[in-house]
């Protein structure tokens, strides 16, 4: 399978979801592909057909009940369970029946499903989840956000490098300013892993210049508008992910909670309900529709499992826009031009999984 490429059968993309896992169930998925539908997506669902409810146009339905979302070991059960709904999504994507995958279940699956099937790219050490975050002032790109638990410096160099691929690429950002996820803004701050990535990344990007290191950065620069992409390890970026969100929340909460303690003060809740909205609106995880799993050889968007029918039409959406637009072939591109894919050894093999 080649590296990169448009839609795999030519015309409009057609993306590969897979239902199994959702919070609320394969039937809130499906209700999403319907909505997606609507917008000119193109789709294939599997997950048990029973739950799906009919069929729209643009919509096929495969039956596909076995589920393994929530698997303790990814890895072995996309082995044991060539019938499992993700991994026939993935199937599909690597037979070219499909362009793109949105997972709504959970990234362990998605993961090794996409490594097993689709293969990463070559160059490419391991995948990273990438979500591009909106802020006050633009947009920050964070990776990663959950693939990788343990990350060692030639991943986070490269993720570094990835992310600005990606807001090059998807965000037009044409000198992307990266910043590395530290306790503290100074050099010599951060574990082992951070100081030799630091070190490295000072250096190459001197060389080449395919984007600006600004450093350390801390987790208050994640909205601050001052970096562009900001690069960690899988757990941390997780947890940062996950802070971000819930304190969001908290302060759209308690504004609202201040606005009805007096008369005096729902006066003003009425005046500020339409600015809250907007913010609201623009923080709502749901809207973003999920993360870009970089690094495979084709484009899987990971949605949150929470999410509801509206989160997962964007995630159909998202993936369909990045498979007209060649999002794996751009960035792999970039990646080349800019020397930062490595050379694997004869005898590695592609499928090799990290660790979970």
């Amino acid at each position: 399978m080649a590296d990169a490429g448009g839609p795999a059968a030519g015309g409009a993309p057609v993306v590969a979801v897979d239902c199994n896992g959702a919070d609320l169930g394969p039937g809130e998925v499906a209700a999403g592909a319907a909505l997606a539908a609507q917008q000119g997506a193109r789709v294939l669902l599997f997950g048990p057909a029973r739950e799906l409810g009919p069929a729209c146009d643009g919509v096929t339905i495969v039956d596909a009940p076995v589920s393994i979302a929530k698997a303790s070991d990814p890895a072995r059960a996309v082995r044991a369970e060539p019938d499992a709904s993700i991994v026939r999504a993935a199937r599909a994507v690597a037979d070219g029946e499909a362009d793109a995958l949105v997972c709504a279940g959970g990234t362990g699956a998605a993961l090794a499903a996409g490594l097993f099937n689709v293969r990463r790219s070559a160059g490419v050490f391991r995948p990273a989840l990438a979500l591009p975050l909106p802020v006050p002032r633009g947009t920050v790109t964070l990776l990663d956000v959950g693939a990788n638990t343990e990350a060692r410096r030639e991943h986070l160099v490269q993720f570094a490098f990835m992310g600005a691929a990606l807001a090059r690429v998807v965000l037009g950002v044409a000198e992307p300013r990266v910043g590395l996820l530290s306790n503290g803004e100074e050099q010599a701050r951060g574990n082992s892993v951070v100081l030799e990535t630091h070190g490295e990344l000072a250096e190459r990007v001197g060389e080449d210049g395919f984007f600006s290191f600004v450093g350390n950065v801390e987790g208050g620069d994640l909205l601050s508008g001052e970096v562009d992409v900001v690069v960690t390890d899988g757990f941390t970026g997780n947890v940062a992910l996950k802070v971000m969100e819930g304190t969001s929340q908290a302060v759209i909460e308690a504004i609202r909670d201040a606005a009805a303690t007096s008369r005096r003060a729902g006066a003003g809740g009425l005046l500020l309900r339409p600015a809250l909205g907007s913010f609201r609106d623009a923080i709502d995880p749901e809207r973003q529709g999920g993360a870009y799993l970089l690094g495979l050889r084709r484009l899987f968007v990971v949605p949150h499992g929470r999410f509801g029918r509206r989160g997962f039409a964007e995630a159909i959406l998202r993936a369909r826009r990045g498979a007209s637009e060649d999002l794996v072939g751009r960035t792999h591109a970039a990646l080349a031009e800019a020397g930062a894919l490595h050379e694997r050894p004869a005898s590695a093999t592609t499928a090799s999984l990290p660790a979970p």
